[in-house]
């Protein structure tokens, strides 16, 4: 696996037209094979840097690389970092557009030019991965808020990226459409697909995430999911609370039950698999007949 990183901002600042910067002077990496969740508090700039990521958004100072190269904001540059790089908005009826699900994900790989059977490949495939392939015929506006969320990351898997950035992709799923949609991202992980996930859940985040990275004033700071989400004051910068997960490791520690270079539990099922099988409680004895009983 190469040290060069699929995509970079070096040194990026950015400001809106009319108004305050953003961003400055920000290094921002994502590596390869890294599942990386990026975390901050509102108007941190999440959106800005992922937008700048994916070529939506142009740096005001810094460049932007794919690959260890420069990218260029012509249309060829674009294109070609628009086939490595992939962004899905949070709200899916921002990118939904066409009358049906298959239409819908064909849109990139045809504006790339490819044959109609390649086409039909990708959509096939990207349907699949994201197990909608029921849905193909059905029209875009009859589908439930989570089907739409799988829409539209199906036409950004079907570009066949090598990044994948996804802004708040469990926002407005119950329990059951986030496991799923978890389950889908690990197997989009097993295929080669790097992933970046902006989230406020810090649960999530250290659950899912091999590296964490929380925007504060002061600049980004990027490691290991479970040591980055364990700084208070980071998180506090951040505007975050502390995760459960790591909580409940200090508490454990403290009383002697986890080794201190055990891993913490980041799942409930974790911490109840350290806590061992449930104890037998032996039946109660029989009570003691009365006197004169026999």
């Amino acid at each position: 696996m190469s040290d060069v990183p699929l995509v970079a901002l070096e040194g990026v600042s950015f400001a809106y037209e009319d108004g305050p910067t953003v961003l400055d002077g920000l290094d921002f990496a994502v590596r390869e094979g890294r599942a990386l969740a990026l975390l901050g508090r509102n108007g941190s700039g999440k959106t800005t840097l992922m937008r700048l990521l994916s070529g939506g958004l142009r740096p005001r100072t810094g460049r932007l690389t794919a690959g260890g190269r420069p990218v260029t904001y012509g249309r060829r540059g674009l294109t070609r970092l628009r086939t490595a790089v992939q962004l899905v908005v949070q709200d899916p009826d921002d990118q939904l557009f066409a009358a049906s699900v298959a239409q819908d994900v064909s849109f990139g790989p045809l504006n790339l030019g490819l044959s109609g059977a390649e086409v039909r490949s990708r959509v096939d495939e990207a349907l699949a991965a994201l197990d909608i392939t029921a849905l193909a015929d059905r029209p875009t506006h009859l589908l439930s808020h989570g089907q739409r969320k799988r829409t539209a990351i199906a036409g950004a898997v079907a570009m066949r990226p090598r990044v994948l950035i996804l802004d708040e992709p469990t926002a407005g799923l119950d329990p059951d459409g986030q496991e799923r949609l978890l389950t889908t991202l690990d197997g989009l992980r097993a295929g080669g697909t790097t992933v970046v996930m902006a989230t406020h859940d810090v649960d999530l985040a250290l659950r899912w995430a091999d590296d964490a990275a929380l925007l504060t004033p002061a600049g980004a700071l990027t490691g290991p999911a479970a040591d980055v989400l364990a700084r208070t004051d980071l998180l506090r910068q951040a505007g975050l609370r502390l995760p459960w997960g790591v909580a409940a490791a200090r508490l454990l520690r403290a009383r002697g039950l986890l080794p201190g270079t055990a891993p913490g539990p980041r799942t409930p099922d974790e911490l109840a698999a350290l806590a061992g099988p449930p104890a037998l409680t032996p039946p109660a004895a029989p009570p003691s007949p009365a006197a004169g009983e026999p």
